[in-house]
């Protein structure tokens, strides 16, 4: 029973005698000892002998028959490690030669495994009255989970990045409202896996679902005691275990082994029906809050290790959330290695997006480099190789926004292209609205082709922009359409909380409207919004509910609302199944242009063709792009080698615009194509248009020079047929 500091966490013994090893990274301890209580046993001590660097390690020996606490012999052969099998509850406090009593867990403070694969909370709250499953404060411990689901379908879709379409969403909150789901699965991971959320997914045409945080997590103290949740989840407890309360009331009662696989059966039924899995994860700042709260886990351990502190001792804090984990520390890079490396091998996760991404890139002095040893590990690790790698590349620290500064292989959350696409159909629609000129296109075009003035100077192609117009924090799409000012009051922060830079504009009326105009003015300005997003190049995300016109009714902060506030509305009344089926249709449309380049595209930018022309079907010129109230544009898109495949036309102003198509034939001379002249075809067709009036008219053809009538704001899409 040879004892080792490595892994960290519980694994079985290499002696295979049925003992366990325990390591873990307690730097601020002298002394640890570890309480365990094997199931239907009592709590136990033992005495982690071993001392390496910070890491204090030892073996525990299996029970042995006749112990009392397991009373068959036989456990040893089936119990992958006997001495803490599945089940064990454990965690570790400071040696002491006084402290011979049974722990109690549910009184004291026990530190839980930072490697703790499962987790269990034994007591809740003592002050809180009707203490919600999260609520601060509570006691927890550690649990053994068993590694023993089975896959049915072991491989990985295999979908290049720029075929990828990403769909963020909320592992409760997608499912909750679902009419077509069997109550006791709403909510839950089992619901992820449904058959009538797989075919929705797969009839909707995402290509990569994107959970907001499945890491165990808790609420902060404000929640709990205004009795409210943190419903997003970014407050973590454990870097390795899923989330208790997304599990079905069964799997809960069952135990973290049940909840881990039924995370498991998510993933497996999602990859059946080819959509990957991203998990938005939080390594930044834990749920142990400022220096003043009390310890779960990392604090205790090694509090000025695990987090940064400054010269004077004090913390630092460039999350906003009271602590931020010491990525200056080997040993916590190696955590967070450790933890990713789990979930994409034993739960088949096929990309990470990282909260307030800058935060781990800050080295000992808090500054930021892209050449950090935890971007660096990630890079040259084998087990994460192909595995999608998303910055949200800002914090609140000095010198936290980071767009387009990642490492090569990563892509970066564009916040450019998000605020640059509400100024043109919300910010400059009210402007003009107001008598003003509204600005011109020239920063949309810029955004559409990929924002290359933001990644081209570091290597970096259009493919490492994640375009969105949404996400989870802010406005929906729909309430950038009925909203001037946010409307958090829900959140008992006297709205106070939540942005107020929104970029949105309510189209003359504050909220909800009966006026058929107005709401037929939303309802194109959210189409518009959407088209752009799907045909901009890079990687488009969309926010789930968004395609269902779905409200919070003007909250732009609901990481409080576990409710209807932030559940997805399924009711699809007339406005909804329309923008449903709109979004259908331009996901169709960006694949099938897709398609009709070769595989190297995007990533080759010498290859992108990318033609601008004025509504009169001459190409821009300087002067036109920099007229204020130039907003009418169109794009040919296409590629050396592939096709001029497609066609779009911009009229953001106020008025319907004649517009000349461009002539086919001044199309097909580009000024260098290393690979080949484009394909190019004989006439355009109308596939889809954002006015409601003209997009009845899809199908129409239409020859290079002709004339079309583009309603004032709205875009139409042609092909080239």
């Amino acid at each position: 029973m040879q004892a080792r500091s490595y892994p960290l966490g519980v694994h079985p013994s290499l002696s295979g005698d049925g003992s366990a090893n325990v390591a873990v990274y307690a730097p601020g301890i002298d002394e640890l000892e570890l309480v365990y209580q094997r199931p239907g046993g009592t709590w136990r001590r033992h005495r982690l002998k071993g001392h390496n660097h910070g890491i204090h390690y030892g073996t525990v020996p299996p029970p042995l028959h006749g112990d009392g606490e397991v009373e068959r012999a036989e456990m040893l052969d089936v119990d992958v490690c006997p001495a803490m099998p599945e089940g064990t509850r454990y965690g570790f406090v400071p040696f002491s030669t006084t402290a011979k009593r049974t722990p109690d867990p549910s009184r004291e403070q026990i530190l839980l495994d930072p490697y703790g694969r499962g987790l269990t909370r034994v007591s809740p709250p003592p002050t809180v009255m009707n203490p919600g499953p999260d609520a601060y404060g509570g006691k927890y411990v550690s649990q053994v989970v068993a590694q023993n689901y089975h896959w049915e379908n072991p491989g990985r879709p295999s979908i290049p990045w720029r075929d990828t379409i990403i769909y963020e969403a909320h592992a409760k909150g997608l499912t909750m409202l679902h009419p077509d789901l069997p109550e006791e699965v709403r909510g839950t991971y089992a619901g992820l896996a449904h058959p009538v959320i797989l075919k929705y997914l797969q009839d909707l045409g995402i290509t990569a679902i994107e959970l907001l945080p499945v890491h165990a997590h808790l609420d902060e103290p404000h929640l709990t005691k205004n009795g409210l949740s943190n419903y997003w989840g970014y407050n973590t407890l454990s870097f390795f275990t899923p989330h208790f309360g997304y599990a079905t009331r069964a799997a809960q009662d069952a135990g973290p082994t049940a909840v881990l696989n039924e995370f498991k059966h998510a993933v497996d039924a999602l990859h059946g029906a080819g959509i990957q899995v991203f998990l938005d994860v939080v390594y930044n700042h834990t749920a142990e809050g400022g220096s003043e709260e009390p310890a779960y886990s990392w604090r205790g351990l090694g509090d000025r290790q695990y987090y940064r502190h400054d010269t004077h001792g004090n913390y630092v804090d460039v999350t906003g959330c009271g602590n931020s984990v010491n990525f200056a520390d080997p040993q916590v890079v190696r955590m967070a290695l450790d933890s990713l490396r789990y979930w994409v091998t034993e739960c088949h996760i096929d990309g990470f997006r990282f909260d307030l991404a800058p935060e781990l890139g800050r080295d000992e002095n808090h500054h930021f480099t892209r050449n950090h040893p935890f971007f660096v590990a990630v890079a040259a690790d084998p087990v994460l190789q192909g595995i999608r790698m998303i910055s949200e590349p800002w914090d609140v620290g000095a010198g936290g926004w980071q767009t387009g500064r990642f490492p090569t292989g990563w892509a970066d959350w564009n916040d450019t292209y998000r605020d640059t696409v509400r100024n043109f159909w919300l910010s400059g629609q009210r402007t003009m609205a107001r008598g003003g000129g509204g600005g011109n296109a020239a920063r949309l075009a810029g955004v559409i082709s990929g924002s290359a003035d933001m990644f081209a100077p570091d290597g970096r192609t259009t493919l490492a922009s994640v375009n969105f117009v949404t996400a989870h924090d802010g406005f929906t799409m729909y309430d950038l359409t009925a909203y001037d000012g946010k409307h958090n009051q829900a959140n008992l922060e006297n709205n106070a909380d939540g942005t107020n830079d929104n970029h949105s504009w309510n189209h003359g009326e504050e909220g909800v409207s009966d006026n058929v105009a107005r709401r037929t003015a939303r309802a194109k300005t959210v189409r518009n919004m959407m088209a752009t997003l799907l045909v901009s190049q890079g990687v488009p995300m969309i926010t789930a509910g968004d395609e269902l016109l779905r409200s919070q009714g003007g909250n732009n902060n609901a990481y409080c609302q576990d409710n209807r506030i932030s559940w997805v509305d399924w009711k699809l009344t007339p406005w909804r199944r329309s923008m449903l089926k709109t979004t259908r249709r331009l996901i169709a449309i960006r694949k099938t242009f897709l398609a009709s380049q070769p595989s190297h595209f995007p990533a080759r930018p010498e290859d992108v063709l990318l033609y601008w022309y004025g509504p009169d079907g001459h190409a821009m010129t300087p002067e036109l792009w920099q007229t204020d109230g130039s907003r009418v544009v169109q794009v040919v898109l296409g590629s050396c080698g592939g096709e001029l495949a497609g066609t779009f036309v911009i009229n953001g102003s106020n008025d319907p615009v004649i517009v000349t198509l461009p002539g086919v034939e001044d199309l097909s001379t580009p000024a260098t194509c290393a690979a080949g002249y484009p394909v190019t075809r004989g006439s355009y067709e109308l596939v889809l248009a954002t006015d409601f009036e003209l997009d009845e008219r899809a199908g129409a053809e239409f020859s290079g020079g002709d004339e079309c009538r583009v309603p004032a704001q709205s875009i139409a899409m042609f092909s080239l047929a």
